[in-house]
């Protein structure tokens, strides 16, 4: 997890938030971490995060089964073309049934699939070259979009 996080840490650009119990962040986020594109290090309003890293089961979030120790969880929004590479579907046409708290395996996220988002629990050897390739260009996606809407409209 901490290779992955400090990876992201040096993308030119990225903020990465981890809310603690000394922010104004709601409880259930502390801990987890937040991916963003903020140039300034501000955290951008109407922006989601491109990417994160989960460490617990969220109350509508529960099929990675993440509560035990040591489990956790990163997601990743990626296009279209990558997610289809990725999982052999189309995001809104997801049918397959997916063991989503197999470890080390790209999958559609399971809520999230629907809206472009992929997730691995735990990833390692076979995966984590994968995620951080994914976060890069999601990333460098969400740089694109702020750089079309104007840094300065934030």
């Amino acid at each position: 997890m901490e290779q992955i996080i400090a990876t992201v840490r040096g993308f030119e650009g990225a903020l990465v938030l981890v809310p603690t119990r000394d922010g104004d962040f709601p409880e259930l986020a502390w801990g987890d971490t937040f991916f963003y594109c903020a140039p300034d290090g501000e955290v951008p309003h109407g922006v989601q995060p491109y990417g994160t890293v989960i460490t617990k089961d969220y109350p509508d979030d529960t099929a990675s089964d993440l509560d035990p120790p040591g489990r956790w969880r990163v997601n990743v929004r990626v296009d279209r073309a990558a997610f289809r590479d990725l999982t052999g579907e189309e995001p809104r046409g997801l049918r397959l049934p997916r063991d989503h708290a197999a470890t080390d395996l790209v999958l559609p996220h399971p809520v999230y699939g629907a809206l472009g988002w992929v997730c691995v629990v735990n990833p390692g050897e076979r995966t984590t070259d994968t995620v951080i390739r994914l976060l890069r260009d999601a990333h460098a996606a969400a740089r694109a979009r702020l750089a079309r809407r104007g840094a300065g409209e934030r």
